[in-house]
């Protein structure tokens, strides 16, 4: 599987998925610097998290202008997979890639922890390699994961089956509605998540949870 990785100023989690990528699928990703034009040819690119342009305006609103998004939103709209992860989520909704939006957290606080994450839809090519319901662990570090939608547009992505993660136990960290911690468009083939998968993929790192969302879309590539 082919993946590359856009880097913008401020990233601080690119490293962690390049690395957890090359663990997974044996191939080193691909870097793109957020100056390019154009992506590389790729099953997977990824939006990591970080703090891009030090989340002047608000998080994720200078990256979603970068060049290299309009190519981005031209490969999601032909059916490539996108993942972006905690600011890599905030810059996907600041492009119109996700509905919804990000706020700050609810007690107004940065939060750096595990949390527990429901699998409520296991019928995705993020998802396959879980199993429905499943509990599993994952950490968080972000201040603006509060996630927010209308109505009508929540009953909507609820409708659609879009939510792929939830909040498990209580642990919801900051207040996004319905506990809500993962979706995808409409299409099925973005996803944005706060949790961080790709820094629980090795018992070094105290365990492999974060593994099964990386082989859901290796698999769904083969």
């Amino acid at each position: 599987m082919k993946t590359a990785i856009i880097v913008f100023p401020g990233s601080n989690r690119d490293r962690d998925m390049f690395h957890a990528l090359e663990l997974i699928t044996g191939a080193r990703p691909q870097a793109v610097w957020h100056t390019e034009t154009s992506l590389p040819d790729a099953d997977l690119v990824i939006v990591p998290g970080g703090f891009s342009y030090g989340d002047y305006l608000r998080s994720g609103a200078i990256a979603a202008r970068s060049p290299i998004l309009k190519d981005l939103v031209r490969k999601a709209d032909a059916g490539v997979n996108v993942l972006g992860v905690c600011n890599g989520f905030q810059i996907l909704t600041e492009a119109g890639l996700l509905p919804g939006a990000l706020m700050r957290n609810a007690g107004i606080k940065f939060v750096c922890k595990e949390v527990k994450l429901q699998t409520v839809n296991d019928g995705t090519r993020f998802s396959n390699s879980f199993t429905k319901d499943q509990v599993w662990r994952c950490p968080v570090a972000h201040h603006d994961g509060n996630y927010f939608a209308e109505a009508d547009e929540l009953k909507a992505i609820e409708d659609n089956g879009q939510v792929i993660f939830r909040y498990a136990d209580g642990t919801n960290p900051n207040g996004s509605v319905n506990d809500i911690a993962g979706l995808t468009n409409k299409a099925g083939n973005v996803l944005g998540m706060m949790p961080h998968p790709e820094n629980l993929v090795e018992e070094l790192n105290g365990g492999t949870d974060g593994r099964l969302l990386f082989e859901s879309l290796v698999s769904a590539a083969a």
